[in-house]
């Protein structure tokens, strides 16, 4: 196991086997997406309240938990860096923080444009919604300390410390609706208890989150790899595969 993560560690290795793993990554994202999006938008059924408007849920709920899985991602990646000091698990942390902000923001979005027509706002200041918004600033914090320093490194250091401290954030999230009156409905999916609606709508959102998911993976490796090579373009290995690309 540790000589896997040794190798893991290593960008020559980690740029080796990433790339027979990310076209696998990107067909199974395509192929989960577009299933997910044809099914959940043209054969589950319009909800007995909110009719056809609750087919955000199909954007909305993969993203957020793309968010919040994302910071922990680089929060995890984060604390590999400052502990064992293993760069790519810092490389990777930088490519995930835009695409977790990315994914913030939509579910915000999409949250908002799905409380029209369900709470009759846009907004409000409910404790699921407002946690979001302190995660979006989170990431917005972490990519703004990466360029806030001359040192590479120090500002490496400063934004894997503050997705370190910002991770307490993730289960104020996931709990305020049991934590504090809200608005925001419990939780689609439970490890503990079944769905609360029926299988022909959660079954294409399962397909979505799996989709999002494996986007997510996909994404990851190819920027990771570009990163790799941004970095490590002085050394002999990288230089050799300039040569051979040309």
């Amino acid at each position: 196991m540790w000589a896997f993560i040794h190798k893991l560690g290593s960008p020559k290795w980690f740029y080796a086997i990433s790339a027979k793993l990310q076209p696998w990554c990107w067909a199974v994202a395509a192929l989960l997406i577009v299933a997910g999006t044809v099914w959940g938008l043209a054969f589950a059924p319009a909800d007995y309240q909110q009719g056809n408007s609750f087919r955000i849920i199909y954007i909305h709920v993969p993203a957020a938990f793309l968010a919040q899985s994302a910071f922990i991602s680089m929060a995890s990646a984060g604390l590999v860096f400052m502990v064992w000091k293993i760069k790519v698990a810092d490389m990777a942390a930088t490519v995930m923080a835009p695409f977790g902000a990315a994914m913030t923001f939509v579910a915000l979005f999409s949250g908002a444009v799905w409380g029209v027509p369900t709470w009759g706002t846009w907004w409000m200041w409910d404790a699921r919604l407002t946690s979001m918004l302190i995660l979006l600033f989170l990431y917005l914090g972490v990519i703004a300390l990466r360029g806030a320093f001359s040192s590479r490194d120090s500002g490496s250091r400063a934004a894997s410390v503050l997705a370190m401290v910002g991770v307490i954030n993730i289960p104020i999230i996931k709990y305020s609706v049991d934590w504090w009156y809200t608005l925001h409905q419990p939780a689609t999916f439970s490890v503990t208890s079944t769905p609360s609606m029926p299988m022909t709508m959660w079954l294409p959102l399962l397909v979505m989150v799996l989709g999002f998911y494996s986007f997510f993976i996909a994404l990851t490796l190819m920027r990771t790899r570009s990163e790799i090579l941004r970095r490590e373009g002085s050394k002999r290995w990288v230089r050799e595969l300039f040569q051979e690309a040309r």
